[in-house]
């Protein structure tokens, strides 16, 4: 009896929905929180970004949290706009402050992440934003968080993203597609860098990239995610190591809809 009444206690736990375990890290201020850590701003954003792919909403109130949070940097104030769209408040005061990150040369702050994510956030990025992210491809197809710096398959993917939303078509999307499948394991994962084991986000971000630029995602991406699955709900980041589930499941839920950023409202 014992172990039948285990079996089923395990069934139950197996059941878990990836976006209820999300959910439940949500914290009384609002935001959201690793297991033994408090709210973080650039977590809380990734959260709602997730549940709304999911098609759920927090339990508490998030929109005040995120108002109110410190914005670390441009990329955290580009979340924090898609954020608030997805939870359907206002968010044209942080709009009005990323207009005001706009850089001579076409950047939106100071690193090609942070042009990336305000494109994908504006609603009109601008002609100078969109040649600039055309200009930091690298000839290997991929690219980089900085300027000048070495391309990895989360930033790519994220410019797919941002360029494909942008109405940019043909050669540019095609390059970042096989960049990320250089960096794709026999099992199905992606790399964040050559040389680095498969991890859950880096394959999640892959996944994203083959939907925006209308391209079937590979199955073994999908079956890479299932096998890293607690019976939490949660997500690991990798064979090895179990780490930040919020913020990995977080960012696997897009990639699980089949859905690219931006989400729409």
């Amino acid at each position: 009896m014992g172990l039948k009444l285990a079996a089923v206690t395990l069934a139950a736990a197996v059941s878990i929905a990836p976006a209820d375990y999300l959910a439940n890290r949500q914290q009384p201020d609002g935001g959201f929180a690793e297991p033994g850590s408090r709210s973080d701003p650039a977590l809380t954003a990734w959260a709602v970004l997730g549940l709304h792919a999911a098609g759920k909403r927090p339990a508490r109130p998030a929109g005040a949290y995120l108002r109110e949070a410190p914005i670390a940097d441009t990329t955290d104030l580009a979340l924090r706009v898609l954020a608030l769209r997805a939870l359907g408040e206002s968010a044209d005061i942080f709009v009005a402050r990323l207009e005001r990150q706009r850089r001579a040369d076409g950047r939106i702050g100071s690193l090609v992440n942070s042009t990336i994510w305000s494109v994908i956030a504006l609603d009109r990025p601008g002609r100078a934003a969109i040649r600039y992210l055309l200009r930091q491809q690298r000839r290997s197809g991929g690219w980089s968080w900085a300027p000048n710096g070495a391309p990895d398959s989360n930033d790519t993917a994220a410019a797919i993203q941002a360029l494909r939303k942008a109405g940019v078509r043909g050669r540019p999307i095609q390059r970042g597609l096989v960049y990320i499948k250089t960096l794709t394991a026999k099992d199905g994962g992606v790399r964040l860098v050559a040389g680095r084991a498969p991890d859950a986000q880096s394959t999640a971000w892959a996944i994203q990239a083959y939907v925006a630029a209308g391209a079937r995602p590979p199955a073994a991406a999908f079956r890479f995610l299932a096998s890293l699955r607690r019976p939490d709900g949660s997500y690991r980041y990798s064979r090895r190591y179990a780490v930040t589930p919020a913020i990995v499941t977080a960012q696997v839920l897009p990639a699980l809809a089949r859905r690219q950023h931006p989400l729409g409202e």
